[in-house]
């Protein structure tokens, strides 16, 4: 099973720039979207045709903001969608499958200033919660754009980010708790001394100088990332900011 994670930064922007032939090409057997940036009423007045695929769609309340959107294989069985309370911001889609819970998560931006440091602390609390529950009843595939660099191997500039959104210590503490709670980090165990980015500030040519961050993740239980044979980093498409990364699961 091949399972794909993409913050698209839009997701007509995406369709725009070959989303169609990214498909045809990957295909993957489930594709996570995050920050998809259409409600569900402009949605319903256009069409999309993502032939082959089962669509799960989680706007958010706010137009043009936020938003997740889960694609699965045609013939792959869903058994059903588990709630997080409270998510008017669209970022969290969890699918329940035959031997795993998915959650396809676009966790809360800190925010310049860190205006949002806090909230998005309490979120991410909250979250952690609602995930050790799910995982008492099947094990947990989570992935999706965290927004935060964990450790200093992780951004291209970690002195110069020190106190910046997305490497605060709050931010690295509550992504430690995540991995301490029993959750693998899938890339960073698989290649640990590794250097290879997600994103990229979309100024100062930052892509072309590689002076990024890799803040989108596959973090799984432990029985799961058993079954792990490969995970990737697709930094050659540049469809995005951000990049697509990758696991390949053995049945």
């Amino acid at each position: 099973m091949k399972i794909i994670s993409w913050n698209i930064n839009g997701i007509r922007a995406v369709i725009k720039k070959g989303f169609d032939k990214f498909l045809e090409s990957e295909k993957p057997d489930v594709l996570c979207l995050q920050e998809i940036k259409i409600s569900d009423d402009a949605r319903n007045k256009e069409i999309f045709d993502f032939a082959g695929y089962q669509e799960f769609w989680h706007s958010a309340a706010r137009p043009g903001y936020s938003g997740t959107m889960t694609l699965v294989k045609d013939g792959l069985k869903v058994l059903g969608e588990e709630k997080f309370s409270n998510d008017p911001e669209g970022r969290v889609q969890t699918l329940e499958f035959e031997k795993f819970y998915l959650c396809n998560i676009y966790f809360v931006n800190a925010q310049r200033g860190l205006s949002r440091l806090k909230y998005k602390i309490k979120w991410s609390n909250r979250l952690l919660t609602f995930l050790k529950k799910l995982e008492k009843k099947k094990p947990l595939i989570i992935c999706g754009d965290f927004n935060v660099a964990h450790k200093e191997i992780d951004l291209a500039r970690p002195k110069e980010n020190q106190k910046n959104a997305g490497f605060t210590l709050e931010e690295r503490g509550w992504m430690t708790k995540l991995l301490k709670a029993g959750f693998v980090d899938v890339w960073r165990a698989q290649h640990p001394d590794k250097v290879q980015y997600t994103w990229w500030i979309f100024y100062a040519n930052a892509r072309a100088r590689n002076i990024g961050w890799r803040i989108d993740y596959f973090c799984v239980s432990d029985k799961i990332f058993r079954k792990i044979s490969s995970s990737f980093i697709e930094d050659q498409i540049t469809s995005s900011d951000h990049c697509p990364v990758g696991v390949i699961i053995k049945q």
